[in-house]
């Protein structure tokens, strides 16, 4: 490393031409087909489960408006994110965004709260899979550690085989998902009848009534689980490294697996308490299985293979999860944020540690608490943390720096970006008062990870990574204007 220079109130070292030949990762392995794909795997487990605890705690009219409002904060989200990406496609996405936009304090702020969503949904989503094996009664398991460590050792050396395959076999398992929702779908909408979406009682809430039943503090708390329908895909860009052509694929692939999720969360909204009662599936950690047992009045076929085939919904969304926060990872310590020996990749060009660190974490959590639902709400809160922090990046780089290359420009500008911020600070809100605990914790980690920052890494940065040259590269066209 050459001699530290400071900028910005931090420290840079230029790294050696062979600091860099250890961490690269592999190029053109995705076109904007996969990506899309990646961007649906991400998301598709929220369809099976999870999403319905969103009746318990406000109802059907409740659920409705908040997905509603997440999904409009969503779309003009991935809009801004395709422009970022496609005007600089680098593997810390998110993080590079906020750093040209609001520095390296802000970049790396972003970069921590996207990690904690992408470390811990795969610890959540294990709970979840070793729910689903326990209950089908598969192999005999009656504790769920063993399917926790099952997954995390395949699926990490899936990741570690190579990215393309990697990719490939994600895009397989997404598409069995997707053929279960289908199936769900079809099989349901026959038994489909209004009077089912409004079953549950209304209280003595303040606005009550049968389409809100638990009033207007019902659609506040309803927020987190309309997330749940579309929670991840803003990973898409984290693929900008290893994309056949990052400026044209990210755009195209973050859209399309938006308008993808858009579909199935309207038609699982719809179709599963309409046909088998909110009530019925309020509070259920199956619900589609169980919709179809009510609708149909007993165990069938179609239950039975929505109940085995909705395993691959949840595999999928683990299995891309940990790509994300293996990039999300590898980029922050490349660049010096975290520690650096966590970037180094393989011969087949992965970043086997930033695979197998964060895994044995989410490991290790999983195993502690058992508790998917504690932990799915840590990882929401470091999302919508890093959701205001996105949109606000987006409307500071439109705002100064109006030049910037951008192959592709969200449909109204700013003000697109600005309504999915103001929606993400309510969010924010949100998942607080719903999960206070989850809420505490995740601002514990970004207390600790922000000291760490200042004490420590800010003085150890790596000046010559693509996310910290595309600030540099502003900084100096900004000092040439002057």
């Amino acid at each position: 490393m050459s001699t530290p220079h400071h900028r910005e109130n931090v420290e840079y070292q230029t790294a050696p031409a062979s600091y860099l030949e250890q961490r690269q990762l592999r190029r053109g392995a995705a076109g904007w087909v996969l990506l899309a794909g990646l961007g649906v795997a991400y998301v598709i487990s929220g369809d099976f489960a999870g999403w319905n605890f969103g009746l318990a705690e406000g109802g059907w009219g409740g659920l409705l408006i908040a997905t509603a409002l997440m999904a409009v904060m969503y779309t003009c989200m991935v809009f801004g994110l395709a422009e970022m990406a496609s005007a600089m496609p680098v593997a810390g996405a998110g993080y590079g965004f906020a750093r040209r936009a609001l520095g390296p304090t802000g970049g790396f702020a972003t970069g921590t709260a996207i990690l904690i969503e992408y470390a811990i949904a795969p610890a959540a989503i294990s709970v979840f899979i070793g729910g689903y094996v326990e209950s089908l009664g598969l192999f005999g398991i009656t504790s769920g550690w063993p399917v926790f460590l099952a997954c995390y050792l395949i699926f990490i050396g899936v990741h570690l085989w190579g990215v393309g395959e990697a990719l490939r076999v994600m895009f397989v398992i997404t598409g069995i998902a997707v053929v279960a929702l289908v199936v769900f779908v079809v099989g349901m909408i026959g038994k489909f009848d209004p009077d089912n979406l409004f079953d549950i009682a209304a209280t003595d809430a303040a606005g009550a009534s049968t389409f809100l039943p638990y009033g207007i503090a019902g659609v506040l708390a309803a927020f987190v689980y309309g997330i749940w329908f579309f929670l991840a895909v803003e990973g898409v860009p984290l693929a900008a490294e290893e994309a056949s052509n990052p400026r044209r694929d990210l755009p195209r692939g973050i859209i399309a697996a938006m308008a993808a999720l858009l579909v199935f969360a309207a038609l699982m909204l719809v179709v599963a308490p309409g046909a088998a009662g909110s009530s019925t599936i309020a509070e259920s950690d199956n619900p589609l299985p169980d919709a179809i047992r009510a609708a149909y009045g007993g165990d069938n076929f179609l239950a039975q293979f929505v109940n085995y085939v909705g395993l691959a919904g949840l595999v999928a969304s683990f299995f891309s999860i940990i790509y994300a926060y293996s990039r999300q990872l590898f980029a922050l310590s490349r660049a010096g944020y975290l520690p650096r020996w966590m970037s180094v990749t393989g011969r087949r060009k992965t970043p086997y540690l930033a695979l197998i660190v964060p895994g044995t974490i989410g490991f290790i959590l999983a195993t502690a608490t058992m508790d998917g639902a504690l932990l799915i709400n840590i990882a929401v809160f470091g999302a919508t943390v890093s959701y205001v922090l996105l949109n606000v990046s987006h409307i500071v780089l439109r705002v100064r720096e109006p030049n910037l290359e951008r192959p592709y420009r969200t449909p109204g500008g700013v003000v697109t970006t600005s309504i999915a911020a103001v929606l993400a600070v309510g969010a924010v809100i949100a998942t607080f008062f719903v999960d206070e605990l989850a809420a505490a914790i995740t601002a514990g980690i970004l207390l600790i990870a922000l000291a760490y920052f200042y004490f420590y890494s800010r003085h150890h940065l790596v000046a010559n990574v693509p996310e910290e040259e595309f600030a540099a590269i502003r900084r100096a066209e900004s000092e040439l204007a002057d």
